[in-house]
């Protein structure tokens, strides 16, 4: 599900981006305790919402490296 127009000042980036520009990805809380998960560069196309259990494994997969080919 995409969600638009959440609150700018919610938006937590990544700590892999650098400290400056607008290219990085930003999460925050949405209703229910999902998470929203947006391009800063891009943020009138809205974010993802995700379980916070999906976000988790996304963030595990990654860090683990387990979503290679």
């Amino acid at each position: 599900m995409i969600v638009h127009n959440l609150p700018h000042l919610r938006w937590r980036k990544s700590s892999y981006s650098i400290d400056e520009g607008d290219n990085c990805v930003e999460a925050q809380l949405f209703t229910n305790d999902l998470v929203a998960v947006g391009d800063s560069k891009e943020r009138t196309r809205g974010a993802f919402i995700f379980t916070p259990h999906a976000w988790t494994t996304f963030i595990h997969s990654i860090r683990t490296g387990s979503l290679e080919p």
